[in-house]
């Protein structure tokens, strides 16, 4: 049975968040941004069609300085990186410009 993690009362796994530290682990999974992954792995392109974009600007507030309301998440300088990758590249893929606040990270 694959792990799962409700958020925003969906149910996800682990492709669901931008970092993950553990897939068997949903405690270490952080920041949401898709709706719904059950077949989709955006670890390798795929499930642009199940990006939820205000997901993706509260990450990526979460990954900035300011964070989103003042939170941040709290990961490692090279987990934040790659969580800051991940989001670039939906972004990219979108034909998106990329936010100032990760533009800076990646």
């Amino acid at each position: 049975m694959m792990s799962e993690k409700k958020s925003n009362g969906v149910r996800s796994g682990w492709k669901a968040y931008a970092l993950v530290g553990d897939r068997k682990d949903p405690s270490t999974w952080l920041l949401p941004h898709h709706r719904n992954t059950g077949a989709v792995d955006c670890t390798k392109g795929g499930g642009e069609e199940t990006i939820d974009w205000n997901l993706v600007d509260i990450a990526v507030a979460m990954l900035s300085r300011a964070g989103y309301g003042g939170l941040r998440v709290k990961a490692q300088p090279h987990e934040k990186l790659a969580a800051a990758s991940h989001l670039a590249g939906h972004y990219r893929r979108a034909g998106k410009p990329l936010p100032n606040a990760l533009a800076v990270l990646v």
